[in-house]
C-alpha cells in the first residue's frame, strides 16, 4: 500500500487556495487508487517543539559521532520522532502559499526539524551532501498573490519558494518533483478562471501519475 504524506503550509484552511488546488489533485488520485493511505500534516494545528540551542547542538553531536548527554538525547529522540512520520510516506503533496519570496515560517520550521543527519541526508568531506531518501516522489502546489514566472522579477517577488523546495528535496535524494502553480492570483483579469486552469492541472497530473502507477505495477 502507498502512503501519501499531505503538508499543508497555508493557515488559511478552507480559504487557501493552495490546499483546494491539492485537494483536487488528491481526490483524483485517490479514485485511481482507492487503497492509498492519507496522511494529512495541517503545520498550524500541529505542535513543532522550537529547533533551540539543545537540538542544534544534538544535531551536531551527529554529525560529528559525538556521544548524546540526556538532554541532548531527549532533544534527539523528538526530532527522530517528527521526522520518522515523514520519513515514512511513499508520496508527498504540499500545498504552500509564497510569502515574501519564500515558504511560510511554519514550514520552514518542520523542515529544519526533520531534514537531520542520519536521517534525511548525509555528508560525506570528500563529496558533499547526498540524500537517503529513496524511490519516493513529491508534487508542490504554489500559489502566489503578485508572482509569476511570466512577470517581470524582482518587480513582481522573486521565487526562493520553489526553488527552496527543490532544492530542500533534492537534498534528501528527491528527485521526481512535479509541480502546480496558481499564479498569480491577485494580480490577474480573471482570478476565477485561473483557478480553475490550476485544478484542471492537477487533475491532469494525478491522472498521470496513477496511469505511471499502473504500467509499473504491470511490470513487475
Amino acid at each position: 500500500m502507498t502512503k501519501l504524506l499531505f503538508v499543508q503550509a497555508s493557515p488559511r484552511g478552507t480559504d487557501s487556495k493552495s490546499i483546494e488546488i491539492a485537494d483536487v489533485y488528491l481526490k483524483t488520485l485517490q479514485a485511481g487508487d482507492p487503497r492509498l493511505e492519507i496522511d494529512r500534516l495541517d503545520l498550524w494545528d500541529t505542535n513543532l517543539p522550537a529547533f533551540d540551542g539543545d537540538k542544534a547542538a544534538a544535531k551536531l553531536n551527529v554529525i560529528l559521532g559525538n556521544d548524546q548527554n540526556a538532554i541532548q538525547q531527549t532533544a534527539w529522540d523528538q526530532i527522530v520522532g517528527i521526522a520518522n512520520r515523514f520519513i515514512s510516506a511513499d508520496r508527498y503533496l504540499f500545498a504552500v502559499p509564497m510569502w515574501n519570496g519564500g515558504i511560510p515560517y511554519r514550514l520552514k520550521q518542520y523542515i529544519d526539524i526533520i531534514h537531520q543527519p542520519g536521517l534525511l541526508f548525509g555528508l560525506k568531506p570528500e563529496t558533499g551532501y547526498f540524500g537517503l531518501l529513496e524511490n519516493k516522489q513529491a508534487t508542490l502546489v504554489l500559489t502566489s498573490g503578485a508572482f509569476a514566472p511570466t512577470s517581470p522579477s524582482p518587480a513582481f517577488g522573486v521565487d526562493h519558494h520553489s526553488t527552496y523546495l527543490r532544492a530542500w528535496l533534492n537534498q534528501a535524494g528527491i528527485s521526481a518533483i512535479d509541480e502546480v502553480r496558481f499564479q498569480p492570483t491577485l494580480l490577474t483579469s480573471d482570478a476565477a478562471a485561473d483557478l480553475e486552469r490550476a485544478k484542471q492541472d492537477a487533475v491532469r497530473l494525478a491522472q498521470g501519475h496513477v496511469r505511471n502507477q499502473t504500467v509499473n505495477a504491470g511490470a513487475i
